[in-house]
């Protein structure tokens, strides 16, 4: 084991969901549910031109769970894989990621959709979408590729929460 590293929060999620049960599995599916971050006075002018951007990666700390499993089932079927091949939120560390659409930016509070954090969630760093280096031809999804055959999404990706 390497030594321990501490995270200080950059900011908090005001989210409408108050509960994981809440959440859909992806913000995607649910492109106009509205969210904010409220960025710390220290880290306000870390926001300079992020305006500029459509999309961001947001990494954030899964604070409801202390739950670390290394296998478990995705909410799309029962067949057990291994943590780093799912989005289970209990993992070792509980560090979320999700890419977010930018609505707007003023002040310290960016205003975002595509949400799937509930209220209160801890953010510990925000990157910008870039296309130019972060998409990517020839890409494989694994064990999902078969719940999203000729581009169809299943129902329970949809509607099924957490």
């Amino acid at each position: 084991m390497t030594k321990k590293i501490q995270i200080k929060p950059i900011g908090i999620i005001h989210s409408p969901y108050k509960h994981p049960s809440d959440v859909p599995i992806q913000g995607k599916f649910r492109e106009e549910t509205q969210a904010k971050i409220e960025i710390y006075s220290p880290y306000e002018k870390g926001l300079l031109d992020l305006d500029g951007f459509s999309h961001a990666y947001l990494l954030f700390h899964l604070h409801q769970t202390e739950k670390e499993h290394l296998q478990s089932s995705p909410y799309l079927e029962d067949t057990v894989h291994g943590i780093f091949a799912i989005r289970s939120p209990h993992r070792p560390n509980h560090i979320g990621l999700s890419i977010i659409k930018i609505d707007s930016i003023e002040n310290n509070i960016i205003t975002f959709k595509e949400v799937d954090m509930i209220d209160g969630t801890p953010v510990l760093d925000i990157k910008p979408y870039v296309s130019y280096f972060d998409a990517r031809s020839g890409t494989r999804s694994g064990w999902l590729e078969k719940h999203f055959k000729n581009g169809t999404v299943p129902k329970q990706a949809v509607h099924k929460n957490r």
